[in-house]
């Protein structure tokens, strides 16, 4: 993992699949049993922009996880699951189990339902954040709609991480893919560079065409320790991960809607950039506050819509026993993502026990 501790991991929104706070049920034939998970009760506050201020209280992001390991003829091998209780609508009002993860990890290979090469190469590296429906947004991989691809194929050699991975394009000719190279260094810096690649579908209405082009990006992401004070700097540039970063021509990606991210209304490819920069802070043994700022700006988008999605969080998490956290979070954001975060104000107070 790059994440410096456990507070700090579960200070991070997107969840990272860990063991860290996994209870060991056993050992049965030689398999390693445990379970994890936790249960989050939110409640927010939202003063949009346009339209009414609204209350909304929620654990429906609780989730649970199960892990078997075992060592057969000297290999490791590990198979995970996990859900939560958002089911297929995660505006509306079910709350039936949802699947996250589903992989399984020999040595250095891990294949399954997880998170994308894009999202390996910069959110760890993140400022934290409890913003659960714009986890890692300004990140090569902030799109929550498909950070977690059906079927990915993670190869680590070394600090080298090769990810294949189900296209967005279903009509692609070959997977999408990253080739990340991260490096961890004394004092808690780390740094991550990771070309990412795809074949696009050229048209402007649906993500699945014959007619394609390959587009790629660069990303770009680090932090740097000094004491309790970490700075992070995110950043991408490219063609092609419009989709992956959650905005682009049609202005913001979200499940409702899906607008095209990637090409123009003639076909043609259009280049984003995203950038992340903050600061995290550890106060105490027991408190942890962060400041982030991102956007994602599009050198093209369709008439009428706004050219740069920007967001912003401030936030304080207080680790009152151990696995039981409190936090407060403030954020401010100029335009729709989603079904539950219209433009405008929202402040977030949550209690969330690990086990």
């Amino acid at each position: 993992m790059l994440i410096r501790n456990k507070m700090t991991l579960a200070f991070i929104a997107a969840g990272l699949a860990t063991q860290i706070h996994a209870l060991e049920l056993g050992e049965f034939n030689g398999t390693a049993f445990s379970i994890g998970g936790y249960v989050k009760a939110e409640a927010r506050f939202t003063d949009a922009d346009n339209g009414d201020s609204e209350f909304d209280g929620t654990a429906r992001q609780s989730r649970l996880n199960f892990t078997a390991k075992r060592n057969i003829e000297g290999h490791s091998l590990m198979g995970f699951v996990e859900g939560d209780f958002y089911g297929g609508d995660a505006t509306g009002s079910t709350y039936d189990w949802r699947l996250r993860h589903a992989f399984l990890k020999v040595d250095n290979l891990t294949v399954g339902q997880t998170w994308s090469g894009q999202f390996w190469a910069a959110v760890p590296y993140d400022v934290p954040h409890l913003d659960f429906f714009n986890a890692g947004k300004g990140n090569a991989g902030g799109n929550g709609g498909v950070v977690r691809p059906d079927m990915v194929m993670h190869y680590q050699m070394g600090d080298v991480r090769f990810t294949l991975q189900d296209p967005i394009n279903d009509d692609a000719d070959y997977p999408d893919f990253v080739i990340n190279y991260a490096k961890k260094f004394e004092g808690g810096h780390a740094a991550s560079i990771a070309l990412a690649g795809r074949d696009i579908a050229r048209s402007n209405t649906t993500n699945s065409s014959d007619d394609s082009e390959f587009g790629a990006a660069l990303i770009y992401a680090g932090k740097y320790s000094l004491g309790a004070t970490t700075l992070h700097l995110n950043g991408y540039h490219g063609e092609g991960q419009g989709v992956y970063s959650g905005f682009g021509y049609a202005g913001a990606w979200h499940p409702t809607l899906r607008p095209a991210v990637d090409a123009n209304a003639a076909g043609e490819l259009i280049k984003t950039t995203g950038i992340v920069a903050g600061i995290s802070h550890k106060f105490s043994d027991k408190l942890t506050g962060a400041i982030r700022y991102a956007q994602i700006k599009a050198d093209e988008t369709a008439p009428g819509a706004e050219d740069t999605l920007k967001i912003g969080h401030i936030n304080l998490v207080y680790n009152y026993l151990p696995g039981l956290d409190f936090g407060i979070e403030w954020r401010d954001q100029n335009l729709a993502t989603h079904g539950t975060r219209p433009a405008g104000q929202q402040l977030e107070l949550m209690a969330m026990y690990k086990f």
